[in-house]
């Protein structure tokens, strides 16, 4: 019926597919849906900014009777993925719903601390015309959005549904915001693209990074578990950090007030009210 070919392939398939460490055959693993996932996200921006991105035919009721609606039915689905990503028992069931639930009443927090994030926008970026645009247009306060959607759900030991929401916004924006970190309030990215923020960061409020800005960990030397605990480095409060700079390390802390200059490279903390500036190297100008 089949090719040799075909078959011999099929064989070599097979036998990795069965005989490997992690689970890649049958029915046994449990998996959310990342269609499902990505469109819980879609409906937490109905909620969170209706009026942008909501269905307008329900906006001829009260606002809380909107919310009310969406948030029903966000709770029920995420509570379903929630379950496909934990082992089938009766506790799961119950922990799949609390976190849901728990998720819903901590949106109102999420949407003052995300206006507070468009202010900074707003606040830091002179060609930004209005907030209408930086909230349709604008990729830094859609990867902060997913981010502190996708924050509690981490902090709730949940598999998977954090990663896939931020890496959806990773693809979308080039803005990789691990949702293990700790951000405060007033957020600022600008521009964005090729921004890392690991997983242990710590940020400070009033903290407005650059395009290319790597908040990272030092490679392990011995592997995955060979660097345990705070791997990413804090920045404090009031902090600038220009294109291109990497900040390394869980002991590198930025003081408060500080400003790191484009490109910088460090691996040590910097006391606060402190200018890091690259000397810029020797330009030479020869006639053609």
């Amino acid at each position: 019926m089949y090719s040799e070919v075909i078959q011999q392939a099929a064989a070599g398939l097979a036998e990795t597919i069965q005989s490997t460490a992690i689970p890649l055959y049958g029915d046994i693993v449990r998996l959310p849906d990342r269609k499902e996932v990505i469109g819980i996200l879609k409906d937490l921006r109905k909620v969170l900014f209706p009026a942008y991105f909501g269905n307008k035919a329900l906006m001829n009721q009260p606002a809380q009777d909107y919310e009310a609606q969406l948030l029903s039915e966000i709770q029920l689905h995420l509570e379903e993925q929630i379950a496909l990503c934990l082992p089938l028992t009766e506790e799961n069931t119950r922990r799949a719903q609390e976190i849901s639930l728990d998720l819903i009443s901590r949106l109102p927090a999420i949407g003052r601390m995300l206006l507070k994030d468009l202010e900074a926008t707003f606040d830091g970026d002179p060609a930004a015309e209005s907030s209408e645009e930086i909230l349709f247009a604008y990729p830094g306060l859609y990867a902060i959005f997913v981010y502190r959607v996708a924050h509690p759900l981490y902090e709730h030991h949940v598999p998977l549904i954090p990663r896939i929401m931020s890496e959806y916004a990773h693809s979308r924006t080039g803005i990789d915001i691990n949702p293990g970190a700790v951000i405060g309030e007033y957020f600022f990215i600008d521009h964005g693209t090729g921004i890392v923020v690991g997983e242990t960061t710590i940020i400070g409020n009033h903290v407005k990074l650059y395009q290319g800005v790597t908040l990272g960990a030092l490679s392990p030397r011995f592997g995955h578990n060979s660097i345990p605990g705070k791997r990413h480095p804090t920045v404090e409060d009031n902090v600038t950090i220009y294109s291109g700079a990497t900040i390394l390390g869980g002991n590198t802390v930025i003081g408060a007030n500080t400003v790191v200059g484009g490109n910088a490279f460090l691996t040590r903390s910097v006391s606060g009210n402190t200018k890091v500036v690259i000397k810029a190297p020797e330009t030479i100008y020869e006639n053609a």
